[in-house]
């Protein structure tokens, strides 16, 4: 297999050139606009960062990105899929609220945001997955599968369960409605927080029973209770409590959801044109999920950007695996301590329970990309 190729560049400036115009060159130079966009509709996944992470990319890079669309006569949108889990995106409107506070608009990007999988995360559309191993099929926002053409634009950083947060985990757990986020982090099934009698979070509105698509809650205790063997798995439930009482268990194994991923990002991207872009950039060591963001574990390394996932993917793990780690951050605080088994992996080295290697080595089974790659500097 030939070697796919990514573009590189350094957030290093010159008088009159700054760093969005330097993305913009990036993509040009990378093929962007050589893409079929004309009165294409492209959707642009990014992550507008949880209330309280200030690590996310700023809106300028996103500007950026959706004016080189429109230059191609495209016609651009920002777009991310509700969480899983409480929190600020758990629905349409807490997430375009998200998105305003966190500077993401109309003006400051120069294009709409559209959530994907609508107002309760279960707007989706049941995509094949070709090569599918854990996922034959996968649940994706249907704003998401309606685009055109689609374009990644990546926050790099650490992750918590993945080892990292790049092109894959965007695209792949990002784009994923509710039931495809229940899909890949588990085996589908919710459960109530425990303890269950806990009035402060269940307060048997019943709320989620009357949007149970399996008739599976009941009430028999004056909490709700989820029977595991009707339950289906479609995270309706998780969606229709507005008192954060329902969660996912999150029990598959790191290695298996990395291969879900893969595999969700596959389904997203087969059958139409898509383009990947990087930027490995305050690169906290866990998702930008979290309502908080740690001291950076790497330093700012640069910008990424190549038609192949899985290659871009590969080549900033290179480039942070070359670092060296930042003073007083997890990763150099582990790293200190004298009884600590080191990996020689930065990510690992950050949040041991990780696996990473295994994402890309299925994505490239799955003939999603190439991790062989020929790093293009300019």
């Amino acid at each position: 297999m030939e070697k796919a190729k990514v573009y590189f560049t350094d957030f290093r400036t010159s008088n009159g050139v700054g760093l969005p115009e330097k993305l913009k060159r990036l993509c040009r130079k990378a093929g962007l606009q050589t893409m079929d966009l004309e009165n294409k509709f492209v959707a642009i996944k990014m992550h507008f960062g949880e209330l309280g992470n200030i690590a996310y990319l700023r809106p300028n890079y996103a500007k950026a990105v959706a004016d080189l669309v429109k230059e191609a006569g495209g016609k651009p949108f920002l777009t991310d899929c509700n969480t899983l889990y409480p929190g600020s995106r758990k629905n349409a409107l807490e997430h375009l609220d998200c998105a305003q506070e966190n500077g993401f608009n109309e003006v400051t990007t120069g294009c709409h945001v559209i959530i994907g999988d609508g107002l309760r995360g279960t707007d989706d559309c049941i995509v094949p997955v070709e090569g599918g191993v854990y996922c034959k099929e996968a649940y994706i926002g249907r704003a998401v599968m309606d685009a055109d053409v689609f374009i990644s634009l990546t926050h790099f950083k650490g992750h918590e369960s993945t080892g990292f947060g790049g092109a894959l985990k965007n695209i792949g757990m990002g784009c994923g409605s509710r039931a495809g986020k229940m899909q890949q982090h588990a085996s589908g099934k919710p459960a109530i927080n425990k303890p269950v009698v806990n009035a402060d979070l269940c307060r048997c509105c019943k709320r989620c029973a009357k949007e149970c698509g399996s008739d599976a809650i009941f009430f028999d205790t004056g909490k709700a209770v989820i029977h595991e063997d009707i339950c289906k798995g479609c995270g309706r439930c998780i969606g229709a409590c507005s008192f954060d009482a329902i969660h996912n268990p999150n029990d598959n194994a790191n290695e298996i959801l990395g291969c879900k991923i893969a595999e969700y990002t596959k389904a997203v991207v087969d059958g139409r044109p898509h383009f990947h872009i990087s930027l490995i950039v305050d690169v906290s060591p866990n998702c930008d999920c979290h309502p908080e963001n740690d001291a950076a574990i790497l330093p700012n390394i640069g910008m990424f950007a190549s038609f192949d996932p899985v290659a871009l993917d590969q080549a900033c793990a290179d480039a942070c695996l070359k670092a060296d780690p930042m003073p007083n951050s997890q990763l150099s605080d582990n790293l200190e301590k004298p009884d600590w088994h080191h990996h020689h992996d930065h990510f690992m080295d950050s949040n041991p329970n990780v696996r990473w290697k295994e994402t890309l080595e299925h994505a490239e089974k799955i003939g999603l990309g190439n991790r062989e790659y020929e790093l293009i500097k300019f």
